[in-house]
């Protein structure tokens, strides 16, 4: 509150006005009188007569401040103000270029002294009282002195107006002084609320408190203000709705219900149309009658963000890694194959063995053919052909060639449940699964020793879930690989399924072996449990769902016989790549076959209607340029000929070829990269009516690729 000034201080006027002349008629009129102005007043009555005035003048004065501009004028009050001695009155004229005009000065001004009293000065009718009261407000503080004015007006105006200034204070100091008694006696009964009320402003975390009935905000903090980007006096007006406070909570837990909310997480709106992540807490509480919430909130947005920023530096870490682990391989790859075909094209190839080239340019295909899946494996979108199995069986089977794999100096020890451990699973990914688990266990153990695996059933509760957070309820067939070998650390076990992370010497491993596992588990919607301690070696817990039905007798393997040749029989070979279109075309035209061929969709539909011959079967791969899928292409096709045979080739993983509405309903399906045999194989079974083996996709969901014929 401003201080009032010294009883013996003349009252203090601002005169604001952009003619000079105007600021000294003023101050004649209500300045203090000088000694030279009352010596000429006598003589005036002496010659004149005791009155010579209009009115008797017998006053101190004012004490007068100019202005000769609106902002001028704005920062002599701030001044007077801060300072304690306040102007009274303001003389403020209606015109003063090329600044302010007395309507924005008044404006101002008030802003900084609501208690001044203004009188307008003006000889133009620039404003309409309503259009002043409309700019300003409804107001007692102003009036309207129009020029040319008397001196009678402009005393009788300041002299009112300082007296209505000087008992408004009064009167307002008499209310201060009743209000402090008030707050005095009642200093006590509050103290609790004001020690509150202190702690609840000054705290650094977001406060507020709603009405249960209403969600209306009645109060808040300062942190709490900051972070919704409202003024206080804003959030008055506001509610917990308008807050976006209940987004994520159900219609039970509303403000109405006044329920204890324990960390939960929403989105809170901002007048700018953002949103701040942030995790609320309430608590009931009761305003006299008034049933309420305190509402705590913690702002997460920049700690997201962080974590955001993190996932994505580990993840473009982990490509990087990919990156230079795939270029390794297939350098290795691509160096071996074209330095045979090198000699096989040299001046004497006669010279060279030939059938051991050929053999050396199988295997690298083969080895680029697996390490393809091996990728597809840890991106989780490898294609299945999943079975019910009996996983006991399957160590049992595999113990001769797991002994084989890992060498003399170690020995495989198996150990089986006594039940029978069914799951439905791709055999190939399992075996897959056991046979990089136990080389990982071998590797730990450079001395040799023993690798022990074991199958069981396990039943998990929901407290058994909750000790991982990959886990879950329910009836699992776990497979365990143990060693007895160095062991890891935990920062070791943190990244051992990251993609081309190893810790063995450069040349020794891929980096792809664990990484391929944890993708094939997810695959199997399963979970990979780690437990090791250096010195003591490591144990590898694989959990896969358990299959309520029995597993189907395994057949001895017969040895794969050359497939029949072609009859004479049509093939369309659609496909984009040409080298693989002219293999396929080459291969199957040796076979027997007669062979169109085209390298799109509209391009097969060309040559299907040039040519009169019935064509008995498609090969065409699924995604094709010119606007024209493999799906779309045999159901125009089917139109023509509802006979038709189709078989669909790919190098992408079928989880990208779910949008074909044909692969949602089921088809016969061969993944490239496929050798010669696998081709004609195929080619030959759809043609007799026979089906080729079905396959699923797992990634999330189930997407199941059976076929027709």
């Amino acid at each position: 509150m401003s201080q009032t000034p010294h009883p013996a201080s003349p009252p203090r006027i601002l005169i604001v006005d952009d003619n000079p002349s105007i600021h000294e008629d003023f101050r004649k009129i209500l300045g203090a009188k000088t000694a030279a102005q009352s010596h000429l007043e006598d003589v005036e009555s002496a010659l004149f007569g005791d009155k010579v005035s209009e009115i008797s003048d017998d006053r101190n004065g004012f004490r007068i401040d100019s202005a000769h501009q609106g902002q001028e004028a704005f920062e002599k009050v701030k001044k007077a103000v801060a300072e304690g001695d306040p102007y009274v009155l303001a003389f403020v004229d209606i015109r003063m270029p090329p600044g302010w005009d007395g309507i924005e000065t008044l404006e101002n001004i008030w802003r900084a002294a609501p208690e001044l009293q203004a009188v307008i000065c003006t000889a133009y009718s620039d404003y309409s009282w309503d259009e002043m009261t409309k700019r300003l407000g409804q107001t007692d503080n102003l009036l309207i002195l129009k020029k040319p004015f008397e001196t009678v007006e402009v005393l009788q105006m300041a002299h009112a107006l300082a007296q209505k200034w000087t008992l408004g204070r009064q009167a307002k100091l008499r209310l201060d002084d009743l209000d402090r008694m008030v707050r005095q006696r009642t200093a006590e009964l509050h103290a609790s609320e004001e020690r509150f009320s202190k702690a609840f402003q000054a705290s650094p975390i977001p406060l507020a408190i709603i009405r249960c009935d209403d969600g209306a905000v009645i109060d808040s903090n300062t942190s709490f203000a900051q972070l919704t980007g409202y003024s206080k006096e804003d959030l008055l007006r506001k509610t917990a709705t308008d807050l976006h406070l209940w987004g994520v909570i159900s219609e039970a837990q509303s403000p109405a219900d006044s329920t204890r909310l324990r960390d939960k997480s929403c989105a809170l709106g901002r007048p700018d149309g953002s949103a701040r992540q942030v995790v609320l807490s309430t608590e009931p509480l009761a305003l006299g009658a008034i049933p309420c919430l305190l509402i705590l909130i913690e702002d997460i947005t920049e700690q997201l963000k962080i974590e955001a920023q993190l996932r994505q530096a580990q993840k473009m870490e982990v490509i990087g890694r990919m990156a230079a682990g795939i270029a390794h391989e297939f350098n290795n790859l691509l160096t071996v194959i074209q330095g045979d075909v090198g000699l096989l094209q040299s001046a004497n190839p006669s010279q060279l063995d030939r059938a051991a080239l050929l053999d050396q340019i199988m295997q690298a295909s083969q080895r680029a053919a697996t390490f393809t899946r091996q990728l597809l494996a840890f991106s989780r979108k490898q294609v299945l052909q999943p079975r019910v199995l009996d996983l006991s069986e399957l160590l049992t089977r595999t113990k001769k060639m797991l002994s084989r794999l890992i060498g003399e100096k170690f020995e495989v020890k198996i150990h089986c449940a006594s039940e029978t451990v069914s799951l439905r699973a791709d055999e190939g990914g399992l075996e897959q699964i056991l046979m990089n688990l136990v080389l990982n266990a071998r590797d730990a153990m450079p001395n040799g020793g023993a690798v022990e695996i074991s199958s069981s059933l396990a039943t998990l509760t929901t407290a058994d879930a909750q000790r991982n957070p990959d886990a879950r309820p329910g009836r699992f067939a776990c497979l365990r690989v143990q060693d007895h070998g160095t062991g890891m650390t935990a920062q070791i076990i943190s990244r051992i399924f990251d993609p081309f992370f190893t810790t063995k010497d450069i040349g020794k491993g891929t980096g792809l072996g664990l990484s391929t596992i944890h993708g094939i588990v997810k695959q199997h919607e399963g979970w990979v449990e780690v437990a090791s301690e250096i010195g003591k070696g490591s144990t590898f817990a694989v959990f896969l769902p358990a299959s309520d039905n029995s597993p189907a007798l395994t057949q001895p393997a017969e040895k794969a016989a050359s497939p029949a040749g072609g009859k004479g029989e049509v093939i369309l070979v659609v496909e984009d790549e040409v080298a693989v279109r002219e293999l396929a075309c080459m291969a199957l035209r040796k076979r027997g076959y007669q062979i169109l061929h085209a390298s799109n969709g509209p391009a097969a539909i060309e040559v299907w209607q040039r040519n009169s011959p019935p064509v008995d079967l498609l090969l065409t791969d699924m995604v094709m340029p010119n606007g024209m899928s493999g799906g779309q292409l045999a159901q125009e096709l089917i139109k023509r000929n509802p006979r038709l045979k189709i078989i669909y080739t790919s190098g992408y993983s079928p989880e990208i070829l779910k949008q074909d509405s044909l692969l949602a309903q089921g088809i016969n399906f061969l993944p490239k990269p496929y050798d010669l045999p696998a081709l004609l194989k195929a080619v030959r079974l759809c043609l007799d009516g026979g089906r080729l083996p079905q396959y699923e996709v797992r990634a999330g969901s189930t997407q199941t690729i059976t076929t027709v014929s």
